[in-house]
């Protein structure tokens, strides 16, 4: 109701703004001809005046001649000018009132407007609830008994980070037992990993775990357009948690504020660079008998300031990592718990299938399983989803309404047997999980390959597999029909990428030896690295080229040779994918190992098709049959 009436108030000061100033514009008053007063007596004996307006306090008088012609003339005080013009027929009209004081008010009026509607919309731009000159308080929220109680029973996978903040949650609640030992707590802690893998809701955790006030703010709120803003939020931000301590205060995305100073295109005095200077001296005042602690979250730790990180401000750098293969069959326990689950799903099965997915991928993929088994009408999330979320996750939603030709049909399965045979061949690729025609994504098909374990460290042999099994579709397409397409464009790109860090970051070339080659160039105030400076001569660059092309072109020929050896292996599995669009593992190790797939694995592949896609079609005839006609329900 406050918000309307301000919008209310506002849109009439606009009309009363504009209604003045058409008014000085459509009608102004007209201009009078100044005349003596010695000319105006004698046009009024000579009957040329029409009408006069006296205006006695001004001593004026205004009036207009029979042929139209305005004037205005001075009079003595003294001199009876009334009678004079009764005389002489003219017609008169006195204004006793003294029009300077409405004449002030009038031209005042417009500046009062512009006043009031500048201190209407400064208040808007503060928000609502915001006193002017306001824009200097923090904007940080503080959690209260009514915040969503987010607990360390919701956080898995992060078991290490976790027992940090305890430690901290423990200082809080009991700082003598620390202090007794002369222990000194870090003042801050740092979060940082890739996105999603789980660090606000860690924050989220302590909020709902810590018996003190929580004060939570976003880097980016900080920093305005007004000079000195950033600044004035610290320090009162720091002053609330002062005047709460023992408190928490957690700042998200503190790359935001805390970037390399010097690093930005408008030098080292910029509006952000103030604010960051505002931070440190903050911190470096921290008393310790204060008990604040200092919680940031980032993904870009490279970016920050030395200054920042250094001891004595943020103390400890926590990794919050993509988790593992126990850290993500614990995530997935955490949200399926509130959702129905069938008999038939294994979470352990799915925390192997999801290598590399961080919390929040793992949250999408249960989300979608949830969303998917509503759509087909099932009371229970059951594998079948599951698997199906996995994929969409991985490679987009399905676009089985994509129109593809015949011809195109057959280049797409050819490409992805290519990729498939020499995986499932060579020994130190990944597992194939999944290979389809069908469009997912932006992809016309795809072959998933999932590893059996979580690798930390990559050989130079598996990077060589990878790299033939990249190139495996473009070979298969030279092979079939001579020619070459553009569904190679991002395995070239990858295969282009792997092999140029093997050369110059990993120092896998024989020729060039263990070297590291080019110097990154961290444009931090674009965020990203956008360029390396070669630190090497223009000969070592040309053996790069070479070392590159002879990697690409040695994985190359190891994918042809193996495609060559194996055509009949190639044409029957690209034969199988144009009739089904879509090969399981189990399928396509059966169908290369013993060229047929058993009568087992495809009533295995009936059924799952049946759960999913034709379940709701097939109940739909079902029920046109008559019941007593009716097949019987397993």
């Amino acid at each position: 109701m406050q918000k309307k009436l301000k919008n209310v108030a506002f849109y009439f000061l606009i009309v009363i703004l504009i209604l003045f100033l058409a008014r000085n514009s459509f009608f102004n008053s007209p201009s009078y001809k100044k005349v003596t007063f010695d000319k105006f007596v004698a046009a009024v004996e000579s009957k040329q005046v029409k009408e006069a307006k006296i205006l006695e306090r001004d001593h004026l008088i205004k009036g207009k001649y029979k042929n139209g012609e305005l004037f205005e003339t001075n009079y003595v005080e003294t001199y009876d000018i009334a009678d004079k013009l009764l005389k002489h027929g003219v017609k008169i009209e006195i204004d006793p009132q003294n029009t300077m004081w409405l004449s002030i008010l009038i031209n005042l009026l417009p500046f009062g407007l512009i006043f009031l509607l500048w201190i209407f919309m400064f208040q808007q731009v503060q928000g609502s609830g915001n006193k002017v000159m306001s824009f200097g308080k923090s904007r940080a929220r503080k959690a209260t008994k009514d915040y969503p109680r987010v607990t360390f029973k919701d956080v898995a996978g992060l078991d290490e980070a976790v027992e940090e903040l305890q430690e901290i949650k423990e200082y809080l609640s009991n700082p003598a037992k620390f202090q007794s030992m002369g222990a000194r707590i870090p003042k801050g802690l740092i979060l940082y990993g890739p996105p999603g893998s789980g660090k606000t809701l860690l924050a989220r955790a302590v909020a709902g775990e810590a018996k003190v006030p929580f004060f939570s703010i976003s880097g980016s709120e900080f920093v305005e357009m007004f000079v000195g803003v950033g600044a004035s939020r610290v320090r009162d931000l720091f002053d609330q948690a002062k005047a709460n301590a023992p408190c928490i205060i957690f700042i998200d995305e503190i790359d935001a504020v805390g970037r390399h100073r010097g690093a930005g295109l408008g030098g080292g005095h910029d509006e952000r660079e103030q604010t960051l200077n505002q931070l440190l001296v903050e911190m470096d005042g921290f008393d310790v008998k204060d008990n604040i602690i200092l919680i940031a979250a980032t993904n870009r730790p490279d970016i920050l300031d030395p200054a920042l990180l250094r001891p004595g401000r943020f103390d400890r750098h926590i990794v919050v990592d993509r988790p593992d293969l126990e850290g993500r069959k614990g995530i997935l326990k955490v949200h399926t718990r509130d959702k129905p689950l069938d008999k038939t799903v294994d979470l352990e099965v799915l925390a192997r299938r999801t290598p590399g997915f961080t919390g929040a991928d793992l949250a999408n993929m249960v989300n979608e399983a949830a969303i998917l088994s509503a759509r087909h009408g099932k009371k229970q999330i059951d594998m079948v989803e599951m698997e199906e979320a996995i994929d969409r996750v991985l490679a987009g939603p399905e676009r089985r309404t994509r129109i593809i030709s015949e011809k195109e049909k057959e280049i797409i399965a050819y490409h992805e047997s290519g990729h498939a045979l020499v995986a499932h061949i060579l020994p130190h690729t990944n597992q194939v999980h999944k290979i389809s025609i069908i469009p997912r994504g932006r992809a016309l098909g795809y072959t998933l390959t999932l590893p059996t374990e979580d690798r930390y460290l990559v050989s130079r042999s598996e990077l060589m597999d990878e790299l033939a099994m990249l190139l495996g579709g473009r070979v298969a397409e030279i092979m079939i029909f001579n020619d070459v397409t553009t569904g190679s464009q991002d395995d070239l790109e990858r295969a282009t990428k792997i092999a140029r860090k093997m050369v110059c970051e990993y120092g896998m070339s024989d020729k060039l030896g263990p070297l590291t080659l080019g110097q990154k160039q961290d444009l931090v105030f674009l965020g990203k690295d956008l360029a390396a400076q070669p630190d090497y001569s223009p000969e070592i660059a040309f053996e790069i080229d070479k070392e590159i092309r002879r990697i690409v072109d040695e994985a190359f020929e190891k994918a042809k040779n193996i495609l060559e050896e194996n055509k009949k292996k190639l044409d029957l599995t690209a034969k199988y994918l144009m009739e089904k669009e879509t090969l399981d593992k189990e399928e396509l190790e059966e169908l290369l190992e013993k060229g047929y797939i058993s009568k087992e694995v495809k009533e295995k592949t009936v059924e799952v098709e049946e759960k999913t896609e034709l379940q709701l079609e097939r109940k739909k005839k079902i029920e046109k049959i008559p019941g007593e006609l009716r097949p019987a329900e397993n």
